[in-house]
């Protein structure tokens, strides 16, 4: 079976040690995100709890800013590990290509992938939380920018360029300040932002609000796509307090779900007729029966003038197959069901370097993926590469093509 160079459209980079305190003014070089090596002792019992300067502890490379103190634990960079667990590490533990240019593109080579986008991993967490998190706002929009600055100049330049695609923050804490970093990102090349799948949790304006319309105008109109991670609303669903983590695992896609229809049925999609938005690790063996449901509600609440129902003009299904894209790897439902999703709307992630990776066998489990769902040579075209190329404008901003 004849897999082509793969398109990845949902990584991670770990953020190399120096990456703030090289950017950042001399003045914040006590506050600003930076390693400390130092030993920890971590537990799970009970809720999530750890101490530094242990004398009988385990070596940790721990983040801090500001009031922040954020261990480095293996669950962030799993790739290489022969068992992953929730445990303290270092930078010197890891596979160098979660934090380092030339070892990640050696790594996307023997891994049969062309391009990947990189989400950020552990001090800013998925969409800049950290930053809208701390009191100090002209440092925190410091630390975006100059995330920003590194994403586009550093890991996505050189031999990296046209390889590795820009993907940016915005200060989520201030909407015109965002307009103005999505403009200042395009200008510089990067035609992707990360957003959060659902700002409420995070103490934000909902997207039914309006409060996000400026935002979504200045990325229809500099052509950037939205990119919404699975875990970016810092809230992950679950059933009861004391249910065990692998319930939450399995219902991720819960997050994803509820925010396709926010963005549906707010009407997002009929303001901004262009906008394109891109859900990452969410799935999509849920989305069928989510378009048959909306659209019958839809349907049978067309005259109500109460609230009850939806002003939209047209089905909720067509926004959900005209402005979204949906990312799985291994979501055999999906596969099953992609004649009525559209085998247009999916694409491919390798998620490296986290638990859930392919790497290092990213093109058998690919053949294999596509030899069990009886894909053809135009649906493997689509899925693995030709999707993303669509999505990203990559022919036009990164000369990726066919």
């Amino acid at each position: 079976m004849d897999i082509p160079r793969i398109i990845s459209v949902d990584d991670h980079v770990v953020e190399p040690p120096n990456l703030w305190l090289d950017r950042l003014p001399a003045k914040y070089q006590d506050r600003a995100p930076r390693v400390v090596r130092e030993k920890v002792r971590m537990s799970l019992v009970g809720g999530y709890t750890f101490e530094t300067g242990v004398p009988d502890g385990v070596e940790c490379d721990v983040w801090y800013y500001d009031d922040l103190k954020y261990p480095f634990t293996r669950l962030s960079a799993a790739v290489g590990a022969e068992v992953v667990k929730n445990e303290p590490t270092t930078f010197d533990q890891i596979r160098k290509g979660c934090y380092d240019q030339e070892a990640r593109l050696a790594d996307m080579d023997a891994n049969h992938v062309e391009a990947s986008i990189c989400f950020p991993n552990i001090l800013p967490r998925f969409c800049g939380q950290t930053f809208l998190e701390r009191d100090d706002k002209e440092l925190a929009l410091l630390c975006v920018k100059a995330y920003n600055d590194w994403m586009i100049e550093e890991w996505c330049a050189g031999p990296g360029k046209d390889r590795l695609i820009p993907l940016t923050m915005i200060p989520l804490w201030d909407v015109d300040l965002a307009v103005a970093e999505v403009r200042r990102c395009a200008d510089l090349g990067s035609h992707n932002i990360t957003f959060s799948e659902n700002p409420v949790p995070l103490g934000l304006p909902s997207v039914h609000s309006g409060h996000w319309d400026p935002l979504f105008a200045v990325c229809e109109e500099t052509d950037t796509v939205i990119n919404m991670h699975i875990g970016s609303s810092s809230k992950m669903p679950s059933t009861a307090p004391d249910a065990p983590f692998i319930i939450s695992s399995t219902l991720t896609f819960q997050n994803a779900m509820g925010s396709v229809l926010d963005y549906t049925f707010g009407g997002v999609f009929d303001r901004f007729p262009d906008l394109r938005v891109a859900y990452s690790e969410g799935q999509a063996g849920w989305l069928p029966y989510v378009l048959e449901r909306a659209d019958k509600l839809w349907e049978e609440r067309l005259l109500d003038d109460t609230g009850f129902g939806s002003k939209l003009p047209q089905p909720p299904s067509t926004y959900m197959k005209s402005n979204i894209w949906y990312c799985i790897f291994d979501d055999e439902t999906a596969m099953a069901n992609r004649d009525v999703i559209g085998i247009d709307r999916l694409t491919f992630e390798v998620d490296y370097p986290h638990a859930d990776s392919t790497f290092p066998h990213t093109k058998d489990v690919a053949e294999r993926m596509a030899a069990k769902a009886g894909l053809n040579d135009h649906e493997i075209y689509r899925f693995f590469r030709g999707n993303a190329i669509e999505l990203y404008h990559l022919d036009r901003y990164h000369g990726i093509t066919e």
